[in-house]
């Protein structure tokens, strides 16, 4: 963590700490990196909201977005030290701090939405969640954050082969980047405040998103070319600091937990009216979107799996996942 990220944190964190003990009203501190449009916003102020009320005005939740308190991976550090109490991460992310998590961001590791969804919100999904708890994160729930597939700068892909030589950007994940790898690309991890410029200078052919994130970013100003051929799909990890959890009582924890569900319903909700929304946006403003035969992109990638397999502490979540109907 760079020294100013950390002075802002400490700057941020003494301020509210005073309001709490004036108003006698607890804020909660949330950061993420998405901007105020954005379904995964929108659900975190539904959160919010839904706290309020459940709490009788007890808690507020106080959101900074698009990276106001840092990049994804600053601020799950600052919740780890107790200077942020909440933040959104992408599994992505998240891997690097809890290694279990990386059975996410395995390409096709999901045959569909509704087998996501039964992963995420049955038995497997709350157990990846409470073994962040060792590495001082709360896990707390999943945001829908779709599927991920490339776009490109100069020329359209028609399968895995024209990723050949192509600099992709990818977040600063050991599973992102080996997913490059097995497709022939040469993984480029840049931050997402970053890319932008990245691809208008051409640092990088390309990156890979859901629809939402390469509409609201603007990339699709750069990229002219977006195939969905959905590599993987990895969720969003909403966290709250053990720092702070662990000091809540039993009604706190009840309250806070359902006002995350309840967001969650919603934020799927949103999401999907997002992603339709965003795919209609990006072909309006000339984008060409391509349907590529996935089996092609699943037949190339199928060594990250194989080399994952190898790891018997993810092996055991691969083959719960594979075995979920």
């Amino acid at each position: 963590m760079n020294k100013f990220t950390l002075l802002v944190s400490i700057i941020v964190f003494s301020f509210f700490s005073s309001c709490n003990k004036l108003t006698g009203t607890k804020i909660i501190r949330l950061g993420h990196g998405l901007s105020t449009s954005h379904s995964v916003h929108m659900g975190m102020v539904h959160f919010g909201e839904k706290l309020e009320e459940l709490s009788n005005g007890k808690f507020k939740v106080q959101i900074y977005p698009s990276q106001q308190l840092g990049t994804e991976r600053q601020c799950v550090e600052l919740l780890q030290i107790g200077s942020l109490d909440m933040t959104k991460v992408s599994a992505s992310i998240l891997e690097n701090f809890a290694p279990s998590i990386k059975v996410f961001g395995i390409p096709y590791m999901f045959r569909d939405k509704t087998h996501c969804f039964s992963v995420l919100d049955g038995p497997i999904g709350k157990e990846l969640l409470n073994g962040t708890e060792q590495f001082w994160l709360k896990g707390l729930g999943y945001y829908d954050s779709g599927s991920r597939s490339f776009y490109t700068i100069d020329k359209p892909l028609e399968g895995p082969n024209d990723l050949d030589g192509l600099k992709i950007r990818v977040m600063e994940s050991q599973t992102a980047i080996d997913m490059v790898k097995s497709l022939g690309g040469s993984p480029t991890p840049i931050s997402w405040g970053e890319l932008y410029t990245a691809l208008q200078q051409g640092v990088v052919d390309g990156a890979e998103n859901n629809p939402p994130s390469f509409y609201l970013s603007r990339h699709y100003e750069v990229c002219k070319y977006y195939i969905l051929d959905e590599h993987t799909t990895v969720p969003d990890v909403i966290l709250m600091s053990t720092h702070l959890w662990n000091s809540l009582n039993d009604q706190e924890q009840e309250w806070i937990q359902k006002a995350i569900d309840l967001s969650i319903t919603e934020q799927r909700r949103l999401w999907l009216e997002s992603e339709r929304e965003s795919l209609e946006a990006v072909q309006s403003a000339g984008v060409q979107v391509s349907y590529p035969d996935k089996t092609l992109f699943s037949e190339k990638s199928k060594s990250v799996l194989e080399e994952y397999q190898k790891d018997p502490g993810l092996k055991i979540f691969i083959d719960k996942i594979k075995n979920t109907q």
